[in-house]
């Protein structure tokens, strides 16, 4: 059972033998920030895993939620992100996630994102493969022109009925008709109340189901057949780029140190070093949207 969590506290050892996971592995040294040495690994890789996480919509203005300042109301992602909150009080939740899917229309890829996309593009047409392993739940990687995406922990944009289980894409605006106009991130609005009945409903015939976001919420475990795909993916892959990610959130935190763990070269594009650092070959500081395209750009050696 491989659960959503915040930090290792908690992590079972059946939870690392889950996702075969080896967080031994001696650590390397001081990482590079050289960018000719790593187009020089870059050139020579044929499976690209790229892991992103919310720094990289951050670059979008997409609210992460998280840290000092980080609130919807009150409340930060993890007090509402549980099925408990969703059980106790959903019309605040739907609330929560209606303002988030508003949010998300006005947000568009940011060169991060097209510059993963675009060399996906690239080197497909090469014979060479590109994976996009994301924590995200924005769809832009989609939206960027990405093709071969996992979202891990699910999408703003599906929902998943309480009752027969049906996952469906959903993009209307607003989702049902009681949660228009609200979702007021002021912590002086009030909460909506809105009947349970008034919430998004399931459409398939005879169902009417309570519909939730179809995302993985804390405390929740993690879709094995998504998870078994990633670690296909992982284990062929000859270069791995860790974008955006905090490494704090588990399991997605151990998916490059396992990379690393095997003399795969790894490379780091964050704002700043996180726990996993010192076990990667390559570490770039500064943010993704400036950081990511002169690394993925097309290669001298390349054809046209």
């Amino acid at each position: 059972m491989i659960v959503r969590q915040l930090a290792c506290r908690g992590l079972t050892s059946h939870l690392c033998a889950a996702v075969r996971l080896n967080w031994r592995s001696p650590k390397m040294a001081r990482p590079s920030s050289n960018l000719t040495k790593f187009r020089k690994e870059f050139k020579k890789a044929k499976h690209i895993a790229i892991i992103t996480g919310a720094g990289v919509s951050a670059e979008s203005g997409v609210p992460t939620f998280r840290g000092q300042g980080g609130y919807w109301r009150k409340w930060q992602a993890q007090d509402l992100a549980t099925p408990e909150a969703f059980s106790r009080d959903p019309s605040l939740v739907w609330e929560f996630y209606h303002y988030r899917r508003e949010v998300m229309r006005s947000k568009m890829p940011n060169p991060a994102h097209l510059a993963i996309a675009e060399c996906e593009s690239r080197l497909s047409q090469q014979g060479r493969s590109v994976v996009i392993i994301t924590q995200n739940i924005d769809e832009l990687h989609h939206r960027a022109g990405s093709k071969h995406v996992y979202e891990i922990h699910g999408s703003l944009f599906k929902t998943r009925c309480m009752s027969c289980g049906e996952v469906k894409a959903n993009h209307k605006s607003p989702i049902c008709p009681a949660l228009e106009g609200k979702g007021e991130p002021d912590p002086n609005a009030k909460d909506a109340r809105i009947p349970v009945e008034d919430l998004p409903r399931c459409e398939k015939r005879g169902c009417n189901g309570l519909l939730r976001p179809h995302v993985v919420w804390f405390g929740e475990t993690l879709d094995s057949d998504i998870l078994t795909a990633v670690e296909k993916e992982l284990e062929k892959c000859d270069l791995c780029l860790v974008v955006g990610t905090s490494s704090i959130v588990y399991p997605a935190a151990m998916f490059a140190p396992q990379v690393a763990g095997r003399g795969v070269p790894v490379a780091e594009f964050n704002m700043e070093c996180t726990p996993a650092t010192k076990r990667f070959k390559y570490h770039f500081e500064g943010p993704c949207g400036t950081t990511l395209p002169p690394a993925l750009e097309r290669h001298e050696s390349e054809a046209i």
